[in-house]
């Protein structure tokens, strides 16, 4: 069956974090702006833009580093200000003279490296 729909036919479902703190690490991904979907002591739920999931997963012990994710808003200087103005810590925003944007990160609770892009969306639907 041929779709009218012009986004792209897929999407991203579900992206996993591990962590060894769930209550902070709710409270973060809720304080960068991601929606709750469903908050538990082993597995946490919140939904992205576009519809993707972030699985928060209780793990006793986890490696910290880069996440195996980015994030990308419409506007990161003010993504930068209200972070800030919640206490989150990000790093101060860096061209990335490469790809044409910019950057910052900030580090969630259980120690991941969140990067935040300025937007590179193509301007069609997604």
């Amino acid at each position: 069956m041929e779709s009218t729909d012009p986004r792209p036919s897929v999407a991203v479902a579900h992206v996993v974090l591990r962590t060894d703190r769930m209550i902070e690490s709710a409270r973060f991904m809720r304080a960068i702006g991601m929606r709750p979907i469903f908050d538990g002591p082993d597995v946490s739920i919140y939904e992205l833009r576009g519809g993707t999931h972030l699985v928060l997963m209780a793990q006793e012990e986890v490696t910290t580093g880069d996440a195996a994710f980015d994030l990308m808003v419409d506007d990161l200087y003010a993504t930068h200000r209200e972070l800030v103005a919640r206490g989150l810590a990000p790093s101060a925003i860096e061209p990335r003279e490469t790809i044409g944007h910019e950057v910052f990160t900030v580090r969630e609770p259980a120690g991941h490296v969140i990067t935040f892009f300025s937007s590179h969306a193509s301007g069609e639907p997604v």
